[in-house]
């Protein structure tokens, strides 16, 4: 059980995370080409937002970690 409920923990943090960065590239590519000027800020933003979508993938790793070592 504990195996199923880590596998699924990873699952859904892996396919959410890879979502929310398609998802945040797609609007900043957007964003930049209707806007060009304003693209080094718009990079920047979307730099820091995939850092802090990264950390949620981070954060299931280290639960499913703790979940499958039982600590």
């Amino acid at each position: 059980m504990t195996a199923l409920a880590v596998g699924l923990i990873m699952a859904f943090a892996s396919t959410a995370t890879g979502l929310a960065i398609g998802w945040l590239a797609s609007k900043s590519v957007e964003g930049t080409a209707r806007q060009p000027e304003a693209g080094g800020m718009i990079r920047t933003t979307m730099i820091i937002a995939i850092a802090f979508i990264e950390a949620i993938a981070l954060y299931a790793l280290v639960t499913a970690i703790l979940l499958w070592t039982k600590i």
